[in-house]
């Protein structure tokens, strides 16, 4: 039982960080409309997913340094949150994601040594 709940820990914060990168990704499809063609819409497409690519990167980089990935995702979080406190259910869509994958990377960052059995 304890096995499989620091596989949980140790893969969930990594899985859901890489599902919160997509599901981001999907806002910059609203770049696309019937007026523009795609290729008129293509360089509106890039910039809106250069959030995403950086994000993308702070994932490869908690995958081995937790701490990185429970820093940045609630700060992210926390950021966001603050910038649209007048549009809660933008808060919900957004930061409470960001918020979830951080606090999971924060429980991995403490239990570090136990779930990659160095400890």
């Amino acid at each position: 039982m304890k096995k499989s709940r620091n596989r949980w820990l140790l893969w969930a914060p990594r899985v859901l960080a890489v599902m919160v990168c997509m599901y981001l990704a999907t806002f910059a499809l609203d770049s696309f409309s019937s007026a523009t063609g795609v290729l008129r819409s293509l360089p509106a497409f890039g910039m809106h997913l250069v959030p995403v690519l950086a994000l993308l990167v702070v994932v490869v980089i908690a995958w081995r340094w937790e701490w990185a990935g429970a820093l940045v995702f609630t700060c992210l979080a926390v950021g966001y949150a603050f910038m649209a406190r007048a549009h809660p259910t933008w808060i919900a869509a957004i930061a409470l994601p960001l918020l979830v994958v951080g606090i999971l990377y924060t429980l991995s960052w403490m239990r570090h040594d136990e779930l990659h059995g160095t400890g």
